[in-house]
This record gives structure tokens, sequence and C-alpha cells, in this order.
């Protein structure tokens, strides 16, 4: 037992290990925009295809909620902290360790913007497909999306029916208080119309 124990807590150390990487990288590129692109203007990796080019997000996602950075502050740290406990329900079995890495990701990401967001009060995007005309974005957009993507593929042609229980085991406390509840009120029905 104290052998698993002590894997579990190596893997959750590697794990932040890797937030924090993946936080830093966020910010680093994003500092080098600010003080690189916004000064000396875009960069065009691949012409009429990619460009770096700086851009300050004050909203949501391809643009929406453009000015309500309080409120997607707000809405970003309890979306995390959600995440963050969803993290620690996920199995620490060796079959759930994508889940779990991608989980990592999808949380360096929410983390990566929501710096931005505090400190900045807006969020850096930088890189912009010029082909397509996409929004421009950042590498935590990147985490969020890219990790998002791999979850759904896996969801389809990895993980099994069964592997699923442990999400409903999550809420099922909550589902045996309302049964108990339900039980209880039908009792009490009966007593009366009995």
């Amino acid at each position: 037992m104290r052998k698993a124990g002590r894997r579990y807590m190596k893997q959750r150390l590697r794990h932040l290990i890797y937030f924090f990487l993946l936080v830093t990288i966020d910010q680093i590129t994003k500092y080098w925009a600010r003080t690189a692109l916004q000064e000396d203007g875009p960069i065009s990796i691949i012409p009429g295809v990619l460009k770096l080019q700086y851009h300050e997000n004050t909203g949501a996602v391809w643009g929406i909620m453009t000015g309500k950075t309080v409120l997607l502050t707000v809405g970003s740290i309890v979306l995390f902290f959600i995440l963050l406990f969803l993290y620690f329900k996920i199995p620490q079995k060796r079959r759930f360790l994508p889940i779990q890495i991608i989980w990592v990701f999808i949380m360096a990401g929410a983390i990566g913007n929501i710096i931005d967001r505090i400190t900045l009060k807006y969020v850096v995007d930088f890189v912009y497909i010029e082909l397509i005309d996409f929004p421009i974005f950042n590498i935590a957009d990147n985490y969020l999306t890219l990790s998002s993507i791999l979850l759904l593929i896996l969801g389809i042609f990895y993980y099994k029916e069964d592997d699923y229980d442990f999400i409903d085991n999550i809420f099922k406390k909550d589902r045996k208080r309302e049964q108990l509840k339900d039980n209880e009120e039908n009792n009490q029905n009966d007593d009366s119309n009995g």
C-alpha cells in the first residue's frame, strides 16, 4: 500500500511540474509577443498562411463577450476549481493516465489565460492563421483546444462504457441523498394518506 501511495504522489508531483512548465511556456510566449510583436509589428512565418501578430483580447474565445473581463475572470476561476476538483476524481490507474495528462493541459491553458486577465485585464493573443482568417489565439488556447479534441477522440475510440463509472461515482452521493429525501417524502405521504 505504501508503494502505491508513493507512486501516486510521484505521479501527482510530475503532473504539477508539467502544469508549471506549460503555464511558464505560455507566459513566456505572451511576454515575447507583448515586447517584440507589439513594438516591431507582425512576423510572417509562412507568407499568406501563418503570421505572428500581437492582439489584446478583452473577451472570450473568438472575441465574444468583449469588455466583460471581470465576469470572464470570475467565471474562469470558478471553472478552474471545478477542473481541479475533477482532476482529483480521475482514477489513479494506468489506463486513465492519458486523461490525467490531458486534464493538466486543460488546467494550464485555463490558468494561462486567467493570469493575463488578472494582471493585464486582457488576454494576449498572437498566432494568426491568415490562410483561413482564423481568429488570433495563443499557446494556452492551443492547450485547451487540442486537449479537448484528444479527450473527445479518447472518449470515442479508446475508453469503454465501464471506464466512465468514476464519473457517475462523483455524483452518486448527491443522488443517494435525493433518493433518501424522496423516500422520506413518499413515506410521509403514505402515512398521511393511510
